[in-house]
């Protein structure tokens, strides 16, 4: 099964589930670029998605619509990003758009990227 960068699959996030991790059988969004996933690397870095909705909560989360197969709006977790084993995909559920993907980005960036520099 291939997977490929944008697209929103159901996957398998159990056992694992500590305190303040996202377990259970949910969406999540293929972050890792497609040289990696297109190649025979074994693990895939993706981000959870949560239909627990949090209004006005970027830049932690990205509200998207329910679409094709993704049956209920959902919000992307960012500061939940996190590295599984390629057996855990189950079904493909919908791809997001350039556009999507670039605020996720940009998401991300304020995330994890300070704009101040440390002495």
């Amino acid at each position: 099964m291939m997977v490929s960068r944008g697209e929103i699959w159901l996957v398998n996030l159990n056992p694992i589930k500590k305190k303040n991790e996202m377990g259970k059988v949910r969406p999540v969004l293929v972050y890792q670029n497609d040289e990696l996933n297109h190649s025979d690397y074994p693990t895939t870095i993706v981000i959870p998605l949560s239909t627990h909705l949090v209004d006005d909560s970027e830049p932690i989360r990205y509200r998207i619509n329910k679409i094709d197969k993704l049956k209920e709006d959902s919000d992307i977790v960012i500061t939940q990003i996190r590295a599984i084993d390629n057996a855990r995909f189950l079904e493909k559920l919908t791809t997001l758009t350039n556009k999507q993907m670039q605020r996720v980005k940009e998401l991300f960036d304020e995330v994890v990227c300070s704009t101040t520099s440390v002495e």
